[in-house]
């Protein structure tokens, strides 16, 4: 018959108490990384590193207000802001979609395009893969248009090579893809 004394008990009680201890840490670890706070914007505004592999922030801005008056289903892309928003003014709410994209090393020009072509998948200018191609202007021998690299990337341009490709996620080059048919209006904002 085994002895079980004071050391036995310490040592079964020591050993409990490490287990418990271990799976409190781990229950801890994994709320402390679902419960963390959304990134919240600052003033300062601190220039991005390039990265072949660099994804768009995720936090969209509202629609500006110059481009939520319209009677039109449109694509209005913002140049400064890197974002695009897709607009029905026949839902509530208008906005469909927004998000960020990572644009070309040439940009178009402010104003108001159509949808001319589409491509179910394409070789983008950078030698990329790309799929759900959704094209609306060109200048100078540049074509403009949206894209998502088949691979996911969304690099910032080479600005030694002239593209017009603006890359969007897969998820939101699909987005895109389904809402702009041939036709559809493009409202590049500055």
């Amino acid at each position: 018959m085994a002895k079980t004394g004071p050391a036995v008990t310490v040592a079964a009680l020591t050993l409990a108490a490490l287990a418990l201890v271990t799976v409190l840490a781990v229950q801890a670890e994994g709320t402390a990384r679902t419960a963390a706070p959304a990134p919240q914007a600052t003033a300062t505004v601190t220039a991005p590193t390039p990265s072949p592999t660099a994804s768009p922030s995720p936090t969209p801005q509202p629609l500006p207000s110059a481009a939520a008056v319209g009677s039109t289903r449109r694509v209005v892309y913002s140049i400064g802001a890197k974002q695009v928003w897709l607009v029905d003014p026949k839902k509530d709410p208008q906005v469909v979609a927004a998000f960020l994209v990572e644009p070309g090393s040439v940009n178009p020009a402010p104003g108001s395009y159509t949808v001319s072509s589409r491509s179910a998948a394409a070789r983008g200018t950078d030698g990329r893969a790309v799929e759900h191609v959704v094209r609306f202007g060109e200048h100078g021998g540049t074509v403009f248009g949206f894209s998502a690299a088949v691979d996911g990337s969304t690099p910032a341009a080479d600005p030694n090579t002239r593209t017009g490709g603006i890359r969007s996620t897969r998820e939101d080059g699909q987005a895109l893809w389904d809402f702009a048919g041939i036709g559809t209006r493009v409202l590049v904002l500055p």
